[in-house]
This record gives C-alpha cells, sequence and structure tokens, in this order.
C-alpha cells in the first residue's frame, strides 16, 4: 500500500476526497464515477485512476449497481495522520498559550482537546448509524 502522504499529496485525489467528503455531509450516499469527472472537469480515465489510488489507500470505498460505481468517503485512514499530526500542533498552540496565565492557558488546552475527542467520537457514533 502507498504512503498515505504520498496518496494525499496529489491535489485531485484531496479535490475527490472534499467532492465526496461534502456529498456525504449532503446525505448522499455514494457519488458516481460521472458526478466526479464533471465537477472536477477532468478526464474520466484520470479520475478512474486516482480513484484505484484512493480505493488502495482504503480512503474510499466502491458500491456497484449495474455498470454503474458509486464511492463514497472512508475516513478510517485519515484519522491516523490527524493522530500523527497532533504532536506537532502542540507546540503551535503552546505560543498562544504563553500568553495567558497558567491556569488559563491549562483551562483552555483541557477543554480544547476535550472538544476535540468528543467531536471525533461523535462523527464516528453518526457514521454507525444505519442508512449514514
Amino acid at each position: 500500500m502507498a504512503d498515505i502522504f504520498d496518496v494525499i499529496a496529489d491535489g485531485t485525489r484531496r479535490d475527490i476526497l472534499r467532492l465526496l467528503l461534502d456529498r456525504s455531509s449532503a446525505g448522499e450516499r455514494g457519488t458516481s464515477v460521472s458526478h466526479i469527472v464533471h465537477e472536477l472537469g477532468a478526464s474520466q480515465p484520470t479520475v478512474s485512476k486516482h480513484l484505484k489510488v484512493l480505493r488502495d489507500a482504503h480512503l474510499v470505498s466502491v458500491r456497484e449497481e449495474g455498470q454503474h460505481r458509486y464511492y463514497s468517503l472512508s475516513s478510517a485512514p485519515l484519522d491516523e495522520v490527524d493522530d500523527w499530526l497532533i504532536p506537532f500542533l502542540d507546540d503551535v498552540e503552546d505560543e498562544y498559550a504563553s500568553s495567558l496565565p497558567d491556569s488559563a492557558a491549562h483551562a483552555a488546552e483541557v477543554v480544547g482537546r476535550a472538544a476535540a475527542s468528543a467531536k471525533h467520537a461523535l462523527e464516528a457514533a453518526f457514521k454507525k448509524l444505519p442508512g449514514r
């Protein structure tokens, strides 16, 4: 399997992921290849090539209906990227926190982490609901 960072480094693949995220947020169960081609203004072979890379990286899933294929975002591999990035973001947070009194900085950090954790848990729970 390709390194996840290599996969998401490509702008077209990021555009496809964004499109699938937007469509899933709108309640769509999947997006056809022809819709992706139309939205991105790319050729069908180009989109198919990028979808294969995304499938191999487990970033998208495919549902077949007759001759049509419908793609959906699978965000679990991106959670790994998120987990990897978080330690790097602590330094940025420390810059802003240094201007606060220690007690306020600690409270802000605790609340921020709790909010991020709750958001992640809530999104994961919603994905498990039937019909999503």
